[in-house]
């Protein structure tokens, strides 16, 4: 019982991160367009990132594929974590709220991936 519990509390928030981002990203917001400017990606790693993340956040709410979602959440936000400690700095745009946001979604992944370990090597056999 707890553990449906965070599992779906894990898949919500993580997905919920994710997807409210896209409204930002798909709509070249300017706070966006500068975030991928200072990086070198604008807008082909404005618009490669949301897409990952829609894949990523549909994966983590449908129960089948949750781990191949978390997998790649947990891939995407470790980018994110990386940009921001490397380049971006942690108060991107006066506040640290982007920051966050990468941190609690990379738990939440993280999180995902331990309850969901023991089908790891039934992830490795598949053919696709």
């Amino acid at each position: 019982m707890t553990r449906n519990i965070f599992t779906w509390l894990f898949r919500i928030i993580a997905a919920v991160i994710m997807l409210q981002t896209l409204y930002f990203k798909f709509t070249a917001q300017p706070e966006s367009v500068q975030l991928f400017t200072a990086l070198g990606m604008e807008p082909w790693g404005r618009i490669g990132t949301g897409v990952g993340e829609l894949i990523a956040s549909i994966l983590i709410l449908i129960p089948r594929t949750t781990l191949i979602g978390a997998i790649m959440g947990l891939g995407l936000m470790s980018g994110a974590i990386f940009f921001h400690l490397t380049k971006l700095g942690i108060y991107f745009g006066g506040d640290a709220v982007l920051f966050s946001y990468a941190l609690i979604c990379f738990v939440c992944c993280a999180g995902l991936v331990i309850i969901y370990r023991k089908n790891i090597p039934q992830l490795l056999k598949r053919r696709f």
